[in-house]
């Protein structure tokens, strides 16, 4: 079905728990799954990496480059934007995802405009677009704004809205709704970072202002 975009919600504390680890002690510590009491616990509605799956990324990645220090300090030192992100999703309450194709329906019914091309949806003003009116609208609404948003678009192109003629019409459009309502709730929770990317984005360009990750480990302290 295409690319997939996705929005991390990050527990500041928790990824500043692990940056503040000794590189090695890092290590040793998720090798053994001593680690996982820390994880933040998952929110029920977003999908997240098992604990032994995100260790094991993690553990790949330091086994490509060994360090000496605190973990941030290394990170900063060797650039590695790639280790930063599994980290940052380590630390995370879960992600919303989608496939971009599909994004366009929400972000566009979202922002209240039509988006003109796909880097768009990962604009910082797109998202703070996002962010502010999916705070004023109800989970409901928005749900049923983006199955009607849609269904306008079948109309349009001439494709049916029957589902004896497609029977592909009742899962799509419940797909359409449960996407919205995860994305609705995901902008809605409190108290975590947002970091937006997509699948085959360089890691340096995922998140936005402060939080983009080349910022995060390039900029001057």
């Amino acid at each position: 079905m295409g690319i997939e975009m996705r929005l991390h919600l990050i527990d500041e504390e928790s990824l500043n728990f692990l940056l503040n680890l000794h590189w090695n002690e890092m290590y040793v510590q998720l090798e053994k799954g001593l680690l996982r009491e820390k994880r933040p616990p998952k929110d029920t509605k977003l999908s997240r990496s098992f604990d032994i799956d995100a260790e094991s990324d993690i553990l790949d990645l330091m086994d490509q480059a060994a360090g000496e220090g605190r973990v941030i300090d290394v990170l900063k030192m060797q650039k590695n934007h790639s280790l930063l992100l599994l980290l940052m999703e380590w630390a995370s309450f879960g992600h919303w995802d989608s496939w971009e194709g599909r994004c366009f329906i929400y972000l566009e019914q979202a922002i209240g405009n039509p988006i003109e091309h796909v880097d768009d949806m990962y604009d910082e003003l797109c998202w703070e677009k996002v962010n502010e009116n999916l705070r004023i609208i109800g989970e409901d609404q928005f749900a049923k704004d983006v199955c009607e948003n849609w269904m306008k678009r079948r109309e349009a192109l001439g494709e049916t809205l029957d589902e004896r003629e497609d029977p592909h019409i009742m899962p799509t459009f419940e797909a359409h709704d449960k996407a919205a309502r995860k994305l609705h709730h995901a902008v809605n929770r409190q108290n975590c970072v947002q970091i937006i990317g997509r699948e085959h984005l360089d890691a340096k360009d995922w998140g936005h202002g402060n939080w983009n990750l080349k910022i995060l480990l390039e900029a001057s302290d």
